[in-house]
C-alpha cells in the first residue's frame, strides 16, 4: 500500500527525475570542452596583452561552438595581427593544417598592411610554433589557393573590412568554395543595431546579424546555430568614431576613457554555417 505522503510525492518525484533526463539530454548536446584546447590558450606562447582580452573573445568557448579539432584542416580568413594564430598554430600542429589567408602585399592598404608585416614578422620571430602555418593569399576577386579543402574557415571582425572595399560577395563564395561539403563557417563581427539601416560600406565596423547571414545564405551556405557567448549587451553603438571608440583601439584616447573602457569591447554576433553535403 501507498500512503498518502507518498503519494503526495510521486508527482515531485517524477518532475525530478524528468528534470534529470532533461539535463542529460541537453548535456549530450553540449560540445565537450577540450582540454588540449585549454592548455594552449593558457600556454605561454601567448602574449599577456592578448590573453587580457580572453574575457571578451573567449577563444575556448568560441572555438569550441564553432566545433574545432586537433586533426582539421583551418582557414583563418586575414588573421590581423595573429590574435588567434596563437591559439590555432600550436592546437593544429600536430596533426592539423593551419592555413593564413593574408591580402596580397599592397602600401596603399595601410593599417592593414602593417598589421600583415607584423604578423609575417610573428611568424618568423617563432618558427617552432609557426613553421607549419601554410600561408595564402585572398584577393578582392576571391582567389583563394588551397592544396586541399578545408574542414573549417574562421573570420573574426573581418566583414566589415570586406564591405568597405566592395569584397563581401567575393569573400563569403571563396569561403564556401574553400570548404569541403559539410565543412563549417565560423563568423565573429562587431552585431549592429537592427533599428539602423545597415550603412552598406560597414563605415563603423558594425555589421547587423540579418545582413550577414544573407551574405552567407548569398553564397549557398546554411546558418545552423546562433550563440550568444560574445554579445556585450552594454555597447550602445551609437559612437561617432564607430566600433574604435571601445578598447581596445580607444580611438578618442583619454577622452571619456573610463567609460569606454567599464562597456568593454563590442557586441559581437558569433554564427556557425554549414556547407551543404551535396
Amino acid at each position: 500500500m501507498i500512503s498518502l505522503r507518498t503519494r503526495s510525492a510521486l508527482p515531485f518525484f517524477a518532475l525530478g527525475l524528468l528534470a534529470i533526463s532533461s539535463f542529460a539530454a541537453r548535456a549530450e548536446q553540449m560540445p565537450v570542452q577540450d582540454e588540449r584546447l585549454r592548455e594552449v590558450v593558457a600556454g605561454d606562447q601567448r602574449s599577456e596583452e592578448n590573453k587580457a582580452r580572453d574575457k571578451f573573445r573567449h577563444p575556448v568557448e568560441t572555438l569550441t561552438f564553432f566545433g574545432i579539432r586537433p586533426d582539421m584542416t583551418v582557414v583563418e580568413i586575414y588573421p590581423g595581427r595573429g590574435w588567434y594564430t596563437e591559439i590555432l598554430a600550436p592546437y593544429l600542429q600536430d596533426s592539423g593544417t593551419l592555413y593564413a589567408a593574408q591580402r596580397p602585399r599592397d602600401p596603399s592598404y595601410g593599417p592593414g598592411q602593417r598589421a600583415v608585416e607584423a604578423f609575417d614578422q610573428k611568424m618568423k620571430d617563432a618558427p617552432e610554433l609557426y613553421g607549419d602555418v601554410k600561408r595564402t593569399t585572398l584577393t578582392n576577386e576571391g582567389d583563394m589557393a588551397l592544396s586541399k579543402p578545408a574542414d573549417l574557415v574562421l573570420t573574426f571582425r573581418n566583414t566589415h573590412s570586406l564591405m568597405r572595399r566592395g569584397a563581401e560577395n567575393e569573400t563569403f563564395a571563396a569561403m564556401f568554395e574553400a570548404l569541403k561539403p559539410g565543412g563549417v563557417l565560423g563568423v565573429v563581427q562587431h552585431r549592429g543595431d537592427p533599428n539602423v539601416e545597415q550603412d552598406p560600406k560597414g563605415g563603423k565596423g558594425y555589421v547587423n546579424e540579418d545582413y550577414v547571414i544573407a551574405l552567407a545564405e548569398k553564397a549557398g551556405f546554411k546558418l545552423a546555430e546562433k550563440s550568444e557567448i560574445n554579445a556585450n549587451p552594454n555597447d550602445t553603438k551609437d559612437y561617432a568614431k564607430g566600433v574604435w571608440t571601445l578598447p581596445p583601439s580607444l580611438t578618442l584616447g583619454d577622452e571619456d576613457r573610463e567609460k569606454y573602457m567599464a562597456i568593454g569591447e563590442s557586441d559581437r554576433m558569433t554564427l556557425k554555417f554549414v556547407k551543404p553535403a551535396s
